[in-house]
């Protein structure tokens, strides 16, 4: 046996030929490489969004009590009210307490899921929470569907035929739309479809999830005809958005080396476009996709207003407009919560789309 026939092995320096010694380990594969660099990778991007979620905590309790207004004398709603009975609201609400020692509380607190007390609802702050999470998915959720698919599908057709007619006038469309103030569209389309405009009638609710009264299949009828608004006035800004971005990165893939050996190989054109351009030019739309994702469940605060949507947005606004400082606080935890979460899925799922990402 010689070491070059057993290169895990090595003979002993001894002279009365002692039993081999092992050598040193084999060289580790490319697969263990990358296996260690994607898990540096995942600790790190999880590591940040620790940090940012922390970041967020801070934030949300120091950002609202620079409001100018007092949540105690606005709960009590102009009423002429003692400076005694102030006190103890104060007191109830624990805000007479030092500002250290209400930021330690909400921080002890709020890393165990409890917000405290709504001052304007009395009700845990948690609990009204989970009450507006399903009308904000079905609303946004709905929309978030149907702006990703209708983004995409238009963002590789005009992209694919850049400088024809359509794309032009596709382009310009969606950059007009996107420049267009969601709650101003959404205040355009009640006008028109809501209250009705000369000959136009009006065709749907100005408001609400439901007008009442109905039950089963009469009921999802109702809730579709509410939804039709809102849901258009989010896709109308947001498949603007995703058209651009999927337009702009497969315009840049389009003179790669790598389309044109694929046409020279006899590959039809829409062959070329589905298998080869689309899955590199998803990146920056896959980061896209994440982003407004994280928005899914922190919902559209002006659009939820604006047509009076019984959501998480709506219930910002009117918590803000107190201040209800334990459901600001909570709501604005969770909406940065959402898209942290998102941005850092996104971020960890990126490698299996582009290996060289995490290297």
């Amino acid at each position: 046996m010689t070491a070059e026939s057993t290169p895990a092995l090595v003979q002993s320096a001894d002279t009365d030929g002692g039993p081999a010694q092992p050598g040193p380990p084999a060289a580790r594969g490319p697969r263990a490489r990358n296996t260690r660099a994607y898990l540096r990778y995942m600790a790190g991007k999880i590591a940040g969004a620790v940090v940012s979620l922390f970041a967020v905590l801070v934030t949300s309790f120091f950002l609202f009590r620079l409001i100018p207004s007092d949540p105690v004398k606005q709960m009590t709603g102009g009423r002429r009210v003692s400076a005694e009975q102030l006190a103890s609201l104060r007191r109830q609400f624990g805000l007479d307490l030092p500002l250290w020692q209400q930021f330690t509380d909400y921080v002890g607190d709020a890393l165990t899921g409890d917000f405290g007390m709504s001052y304007q609802f009395h009700s845990p702050v948690i609990g009204k929470i989970a009450e507006a999470v399903p009308a904000t998915l079905l609303l946004t959720g709905t929309a978030y569907v149907l702006y990703t698919a209708l983004g995409i599908w238009l963002g590789t057709r005009t992209a694919w035929r850049n400088g024809s007619r359509s794309d032009r006038f596709n382009t310009a469309f969606a950059l007009t739309l996107y420049s267009v103030p969601s709650f101003w569209l959404g205040l355009l389309l009640i006008i028109v479809f809501s209250v009705g405009l000369g000959p136009i009638p009006g065709l749907f609710p100005t408001g609400g999830l439901e007008s009442g009264g109905e039950t089963g299949f009469a009921y999802i009828i109702d809730v579709a005809h509410h939804l039709v608004l809102p849901v258009i006035t989010l896709v109308a800004v947001g498949y603007a958005q995703t058209l651009l971005v999927m337009r702009s990165s497969l315009l840049d893939e389009m003179g790669s080396d790598y389309l044109t050996t694929a046409r020279a190989k006899g590959l039809r054109d829409d062959l070329v476009r589905r298998r080869h351009a689309v899955p590199n030019a998803m990146l920056p739309t896959f980061t896209l996709m994440f982003v407004n994702l994280g928005h899914v469940v922190a919902g559209q605060i002006l659009v939820e207003t604006v047509f009076s949507w019984p959501g998480l947005g709506g219930l910002f606004y009117q918590a803000l407009s107190v201040p209800d400082l334990p459901l600001v606080q909570g709501l604005f935890f969770v909406f940065a919560t959402a898209v942290i979460l998102a941005n850092t899925l996104a971020d960890l799922l990126y490698p299996l789309l582009d290996p060289r990402v995490g290297r």
